[in-house]
C-alpha cells in the first residue's frame, strides 16, 4: 500500500508539474501575441484600387471582418451592425477604422466591392487583390475559410465560402484586442469598440 501511496503521490506531483508548464506556455504565448501586431504583413488593394497594406493598420484602432459578397447573410449583417456601432461610438469618423477583407477574391475585385460595402456603409473599406496573397493574408490573421461547391457539375463558378464570422479588434499599433462574435448583443458590441478607442 505504501509503494501505492508513494506512486500516487508522485504521478499527482508530476501531473501538477505538467499543467504549470503548460498555463506557463500559454500565459507566455498569449503575452506575446498582445504585445506585437497581430497577422501577417501583406500588400493589397482596397475598393478604389489603392495599395493597402499591414501599415493601414498601425495608425487607428481598427475593426476588421473578413467575408465575401456572395454571402447570403452574415456577412451583410455584420456590414449593417458594424456600421451602426461606429456610427454611435465615432460618429467624426476619426478614431476607429475599419475593412472589409473578402475571402472569395475571384468574384470580388476592387470594383465589386466597392458596389457592395459602399450600399451598406460610408465608413467600412473592402479590400481585395491577387487571390494568393489574400489566402496568405487570411492565413495570417487565423481566419478560417473554404470553398463549399454548390453545383457539383460547375463547382469553380458555383459556390459559396464558410469562413471565420467574427469582427476582429486591433488596437492602433496592430495588436489584437478581442473579437465581437456574430450575433453578439448590441451593446456588448458597442462597449467592445468604445474599450478599444480609450485604448
Amino acid at each position: 500500500m505504501t509503494a501505492i501511496r508513494i506512486f500516487l503521490l508522485t504521478f499527482v506531483v508530476v501531473l501538477a508539474g505538467a499543467f504549470g508548464w503548460i498555463a506557463y506556455q500559454w500565459s507566455s504565448s498569449n503575452e506575446a501575441l498582445l504585445e506585437k501586431p497581430y497577422g501577417v504583413a501583406f500588400d493589397l488593394v482596397d475598393q478604389h484600387g489603392d495599395r493597402f497594406t499591414d501599415k493601414e493598420l498601425h495608425s487607428q484602432p481598427t475593426a476588421l471582418f473578413f467575408g465575401f459578397t456572395h454571402c447570403p447573410e452574415i456577412c451583410p449583417t455584420t456590414l449593417f451592425e458594424l456600421d451602426g456601432w461606429l456610427k454611435q461610438v465615432d460618429p467624426d469618423g476619426d478614431e476607429i477604422q475599419s475593412y472589409f477583407v473578402t475571402i472569395d477574391p475571384e468574384r470580388d475585385p476592387p470594383e465589386i466591392l466597392d458596389s457592395y460595402v459602399s450600399n451598406v456603409s460610408k465608413r467600412i473599406i473592402g479590400v481585395s487583390g491577387d487571390p494568393e496573397k489574400v489566402r496568405d493574408m487570411a492565413r495570417g490573421f487565423k481566419v478560417y475559410f473554404k470553398k463549399v461547391p454548390t453545383d457539383e457539375d460547375n463547382p469553380d463558378e458555383n459556390y459559396t465560402m464558410d469562413h471565420t464570422a467574427s469582427v476582429f479588434l486591433l488596437d492602433k499599433d496592430g495588436r489584437f484586442r478581442g473579437t465581437i462574435s456574430f450575433g453578439e448583443d448590441g451593446d456588448t458590441a458597442v462597449k467592445k469598440l468604445q474599450n478599444l478607442i480609450s485604448g
